[in-house]
């Protein structure tokens, strides 16, 4: 199985299996967040323009609401 760059796919520390997705276009870079579903699943979340070196907290917690409620409508 290959392994994605963690310069386009990363844990977020400090999280449950909460990931960042990172794309840059010219001079501007966004970020997805996601998580694993089953481990081939890939469940994107929450987007944004990242404009500084830390993510912005409130972004992880929204897509931390966003996971927990996915997972709760799936039972």
């Amino acid at each position: 199985m290959e392994k994605v760059s963690e310069k386009f796919l990363k844990h977020i520390e400090g999280t449950d299996g909460l990931f960042e997705i990172r794309i840059e276009v010219g001079s501007n870079i966004y970020r997805i967040f996601c998580c694993f579903d089953k481990g081939s699943l890939v469940v994107l979340f929450n987007a944004f323009q990242k404009k500084t070196q830390k993510t912005p907290k409130k972004e992880i917690e929204f897509a931390e609401q966003l996971k927990a409620e996915y997972f709760a409508a799936k039972k």
